[in-house]
């Protein structure tokens, strides 16, 4: 089974490092590991004039010929997880093939939120939360938006969430290893 490997592990100083990790905990699964900045034939790619296009052609490309899709939804620059990786996530649920995510956090989108927020989160009167501009915050008691875990609870897809120390929240595989088995289970 080819697992496309989406994620913003592709920011990280060692990324390479970290896919090969990945790929490593596939291979022992009996599975093959993609990652985003693997090769793939996209003659589209090759004649894009812009790098960002490019990139994106060739993830679309690696999603396209894999079997399934595991996502790190480990919060990116804020309460929610990296767009990007969400949008390869929706792209394989439209897809029809099997999808699994993980997240190093075990804290609920409304209290991530609500702690990214700081003093700009208020109480509405009425309960629940808002921003400073009045807009109520989800509070659904999921781990993230709930269009998210929606996708991957109609796929029959599986999201782990672990609590993690913050300084291994990019590296720590323990997550990713018990999606990936679940994953290969199911399929």
């Amino acid at each position: 089974m080819l697992i496309y490997l989406a994620g913003p592990e592709v920011f990280l100083p060692d990324a390479d490092a970290l896919a090969e990790a990945k790929r490593a905990l596939c291979a022992r699964h009996g599975a093959t590991g993609i990652f985003p900045t693997d090769p793939v034939e996209c003659p589209e790619a090759d004649a894009a004039t812009e790098e960002w296009l490019a990139i994106y052609l060739r993830n679309e490309a690696h999603i396209r010929r894999a079997d399934a899709l595991i996502a790190n939804l480990t919060p990116f620059r804020g309460p929610s997880a990296d767009p990007g990786t969400v949008y390869e996530l929706g792209f394989m649920r439209a897809l029809g093939r099997p999808i699994a995510g993980y997240a190093n956090t075990d804290i609920h989108f409304e209290e991530r939120t609500r702690q990214f927020l700081g003093s700009g989160a208020r109480r509405r009167p009425e309960g629940g939360w808002a921003d400073s501009e009045g807009l109520h915050l989800e509070s659904f008691g999921l781990h993230e938006n709930l269009m998210i875990d929606g996708g991957l609870r109609a796929a029959g897809g599986l999201l782990v969430t672990r609590a993690v120390p913050a300084a291994a929240r990019w590296r720590d595989l323990g997550a990713f290893e018990a999606a990936l088995a679940a994953l290969l289970k199911s399929a």
